[in-house]
């Protein structure tokens, strides 16, 4: 066949084989020409062309409200809306300034509600180039690798310990050791040395020890400590918890950076697309996996000291809360969406608090308990300060108090929710001197009525007694700059006074309202930290980072003989309290306290992380009898082991107060066992001697029934009482008769 006699059919091209590289080197559009500030939009309505003007006007509206986050502080002039047939197409494309524009606007609305039908999508115009190809992306979706299941130790072994003790973990040099501790003896339960690491902590039920590390975060648990789980974080430096154990959020100095596309470890990589560029991480605890993320807002990325925490939990772990500009945004933990997807809009808002425990509100049914946030907002040129309580999740607004001439605020919930004092700093006209006003809302009462008590004094600690309605504060007259050589400090004793022809709390006719009374004042101290024991009753008041470092120790239900002036007498007889400084401790150096769980014993140390002079711990009793004396070159920190609550019902906390002196006796033995070794010896002999006579006895039984003996017990024996007089010299003095 001819060349000539060759037809169109007959000539078969493989496009493979032909080289379009030329052409596609022409045609190839840089990710630097442009294309990454542009934004492909989706979700839009699709409306008639007479329409379109107005559907621009609010799109355009839309995302001009970005301009104020925006980098290049520009407009949004390109934009773009294909129309096809006389309707919108309901996608179109945005050109923002800059790349990083175009990012910021995605984060800001990708998923954003435009109406009840229409919700936004966006996208870069790059991603849809890259993605949108045919081939791009794989139809069949991979099957996931599960990790295989690796079983831990029991997370609260160290609760089943038959001694009852507490552990504590202390951190120094390069160790981390955690030890068992029971009155003066101290075990080491863990010791790791030679463990590089920063800051430790427990998990606010004990189940987790978390040691922070360059690259993140580690747990442990167990009985001997093992590695549980890691949480890539890297240079991070806070930690903080929900209260019922199950997340964990984590801050870095350092912004999350995704791996490259084609870098194997992407794959790998806990974060998303969605996380880049944030710092402030959620965890799940027991899984490890991050479950939501948040950028700094601009004015705290150029502060160097952070308030801490920035994420704040409802009681029972329900709600999480931060701070914005004007605005609180709260969160529904399980889904980690904003309460009914709306910022709460609070101008000039200047700090919350959840209170801690459920609140039983005069308005719910029986056993119903609510979560009540608490929050502040300065005064105007048209609006007086204000303190309101919110309830959650209707955000029902509770009550709000008006203060006037305020400087600052502070929230001080009692332990169980029942209370709330709220620390309000006021100033003179001329603007000179602060003084302290404390004002109290009773949350279980019908419309939460307000005390007040206004001082003269400028409070500067307040502390709530665990499980009661009485408080300690500490204040001082504000008499310009403070002299630390000076004690100027005076400890306030409040209690809510009582009447004692009715022995009942002081009330109105129609509002409970307490009525608290400063029962004792003790002048001229440097105390300035005030630390409740976990049970109430004992108190630690102490001076902090001072020369003056004492510890001073009171019991608020002393019942031993008190020898009171008349005039102490004459304040006491109407509050239920009875107070007593039962000790006090020299402390040179220190720089944190803390109660353990139980309630008995204080820990006392001094860190190097704040100066370098004696370092180490001490353990006290609550009456600040020194059980521990433990001197360590570069100590950090000291933590308690905390326990979760208790699973005992009613019912049984009775049974246990009626047997308590049952028990009593098998603690005794057991503190005897191990203060002498002789004593356990003996004990232990006892024990012995006692079963070989239980086992005999028992194998007397059984023969007796296998010969079919039967012994008659029915005849009643009278006992014997048998008197032994034993005499024993107590003491032998002698004394010279002149």
């Amino acid at each position: 066949m001819t060349v000539e006699e060759l037809s169109i059919e007959d000539v078969v091209i493989d496009l493979n084989e032909v080289d379009f590289s030329d052409i596609e080197d022409k045609y190839r559009v840089d990710a630097d020409s442009g294309i990454e500030e542009y934004v492909v939009v989706d979700g839009a309505p699709i409306a008639p062309e007479s329409k379109v003007p107005m559907l621009k006007k609010v799109l355009t509206k839309l995302f001009t409200n970005v301009k104020a986050r925006l980098t290049s502080g520009e407009d949004v002039d390109a934009f773009h809306m294909p129309i096809e047939n006389g309707k919108t197409t309901g996608y179109m494309f945005v050109q923002f300034a800059t790349e990083k524009d175009a990012e910021l606007a995605i984060k800001s609305l990708n998923g954003k509600k435009l109406d009840a039908k229409h919700r936004l999508f966006l996208n870069k115009l790059s991603d849809v180039e890259k993605y949108g190809a045919e081939g791009a992306v794989n139809d069949e979706a991979p099957t996931p690798k599960v990790p295989e299941f690796k079983e831990t130790d029991y997370l609260k072994s160290w609760l089943q310990d038959e001694s009852v003790r507490d552990q504590f973990m202390i951190n120094f040099g390069e160790s981390l050791v955690v030890n068992w501790q029971k009155h003066k003896n101290i075990e080491p339960a863990m010791e790791r040395l030679d463990f590089n690491t920063g800051f430790s902590t427990f998990s606010p039920k004990g189940s987790y020890m978390l040691t922070l590390h360059p690259q993140g975060i580690q747990s442990w648990g167990g009985s001997q400590f093992e590695n549980i789980r890691k949480f890539y974080h890297p240079e991070v430096r806070l930690l903080d918890f929900s209260p019922d154990e199950k997340y964990m959020v984590s801050l870095s100095p350092e912004p999350i950076k995704l791996p490259p596309a084609d870098h194997p470890a992407r794959a790998s990589f806990p974060f998303g697309p969605e996380d880049e560029g944030h710092k402030l991480i959620i965890w799940e605890l027991s899984t490890g996996i991050p479950v939501r993320s948040f950028a700094l807002p601009p004015n705290l990325e150029q502060n160097k000291k952070i308030e801490w925490p920035l994420i704040k939990w409802s009681h029972d772990g329900q709600y999480f809360a931060r701070k914005g500009p004007d605005a609180l945004a709260v969160y529904e933990s399980s889904s980690m969406a904003l309460l009914e997807k709306k910022l709460i809009k609070i101008e000039g808002l200047q700090e919350f608090e959840f209170a801690p425990a459920g609140v039983k509100l005069a308005a719910n049914k029986k056993d119903e308990v609510s979560s009540v946030i608490a929050y502040w907002t300065p005064e105007t040129s048209n609006q007086t300060a204000r303190v309101t309580l919110m309830e959650l999740p209707s955000k029902k607004i509770l009550r709000t108090s008006n203060l006037f001439q305020v400087s600052d605020c502070r929230f001080h919930w009692q332990d169980e929710g029942k209370y709330l004092c709220v620390k309000v700093d006021r100033h003179t006209k001329s603007k000179k001197t602060i003084f302290s006003n404390l004002e109290f809302f009773n949350l279980e009462e019908k419309e939460i009525p307000v005390e007040k008590i206004e001082l003269k004094e400028a409070v500067i600690n307040f502390a709530w007694e665990p499980k009661t309605d009485r408080f300690v504060t500490i204040s001082r007259l504000d008499q310009g700059p403070i002299n630390l050589a000076i004690p100027k400090n005076i400890i306030n004793f409040y209690a809510p006074e009582t009447d004692n022809k009715k022995g009942k709390k002081n009330a109105t006719s129609a509002i409970n309202l307490k009525k608290y009374k400063n029962f004792k004042s003790i002048e001229n101290k440097h105390s300035t930290n005030l630390n409740w024991s976990p049970k109430g009753r004992f108190l630690a008041a102490a001076a902090i980072a001072s020369s003056n470092s004492k510890i001073e120790f009171f019991d608020m239900d002393y019942d031993g003989n008190t020898v009171l002036a008349s005039d102490e007498k004459l304040k006491n007889e109407n509050v239920k309290a009875s107070l007593k400084q039962i000790g006090d401790a020299d402390h040179f150096g220190l720089t944190n306290l803390e109660w353990d769980p139980s309630g008995r014993y204080l820990a006392a140390w001094s860190s190097s992380w704040r100066h370098k002079i004696e370092n180490g711990f001490k353990i006290y009793d609550f009456a600040g009898h020194p059980l521990v004396v433990e001197g360590i070159d570069n100590f950090k920190q000291f933590a308690w082991r905390p326990r979760p609550a208790t699973l005992l019902t009613g019912g049984d906390r009775k049974k246990v107060r009626k047997m308590l002196r049952e028990y009593s006796a098998q603690f005794d033995e057991q503190d005897a066992m191990e203060a002498s070794e002789a004593t356990k010896e003996l004990i232990l002999n006892r024990r012995r001697l006692l079963e070989e006579w239980s086992n005999y006895r028992a194998s007397v039984e059984r023969k007796l029934q296998q010969l079919n003996i039967k012994i008659d017990v029915s005849e009643e024996v009278e006992d014997i009482i048998i008197e032994e007089i034993k005499e024993e010299i107590i003491e032998e003095k002698t004394e010279i008769i002149e």
